[in-house]
């Protein structure tokens, strides 16, 4: 009986042993050695496929920035810059959330990857059509990714102990309730990250109603913000 042949080694096969490798363990247990005996093959033949351990890990971080949302940017969408800005946020934070380990090659930008490259060009192209300068629009990227990428780093509710005995109403007077925090971890989280979304969006807001006096009427732009109440 013929020995059943081995799945042929290919990029996917490799981004995907590299995917789970990082999220069970973290960035520093990807090797080319490990990954070739995860995947049953020779060290050397990696190579047919990526050069090093970065490229191994640039693809990783691509495969997450894949997964982000972009139809809101289309230029036929009927979202307004600041929804779509908002979207666009939650979609690109849950990417990230669900491979923490990833976020640090995320955080240093997109350099050479397609997908984070699709990611930057649809905010940049989005933000420009629906009337800001082009240098804004480019801070407006930068500010977005700083927010989204620090958010995603780690649980703020997580990094208190659950132990009602660490915090000593003498030293920590207003922590009472500290050491129920990691219990409601994505209800903390999460609401942190949503009010200071609003918050920055709100900012943007009166940046553009204030220097930004764009032409609704023009085909194929985002429209502007609507005044919030």
């Amino acid at each position: 009986m013929a020995r059943p042949r081995k799945p042929l080694l290919s990029r996917d096969r490799i981004v995907d042993a590299a995917s789970a490798l990082v999220d069970a363990e973290g960035l520093d247990a990807v090797s080319t050695r490990r990954l070739a005996a995860e995947l049953g093959v020779s060290g050397p033949s990696l190579y047919n496929h990526f050069r090093n351990k970065d490229e191994i890990l640039d693809a990783v971080a691509d495969a997450v920035s894949a997964r982000v949302d972009l139809s809101m940017f289309d230029e036929l969408d009927d979202r307004d810059w600041r929804t779509a800005l908002h979207d666009w946020a939650v979609s690109y934070r849950a990417a990230l959330s669900a491979h923490p380990n990833t976020v640090p090659v995320l955080a240093r930008g997109p350099g050479r990857r397609p997908a984070g490259l699709k990611v930057a060009d649809a905010v940049f192209g989005a933000m420009v059509r629906a009337g800001w300068p082009p240098a804004q629009a480019t801070r407006i990227g930068a500010l977005m990714r700083y927010f989204i990428t620090g958010s995603a780093l780690g649980s703020f509710a997580r990094g208190f102990v659950d132990d009602a005995t660490a915090y000593d109403p003498a030293d920590y007077p207003h922590l009472g309730q500290a050491h129920l925090l990691a219990d409601r971890q994505e209800q903390v989280d999460q609401g942190a990250f949503e009010t200071g979304l609003q918050a920055l969006l709100d900012g943007l807001a009166l940046q553009y109603e204030s220097t930004v006096h764009p032409d609704p009427s023009r085909n194929g732009t985002l429209r502007p913000a609507p005044k919030r109440p």
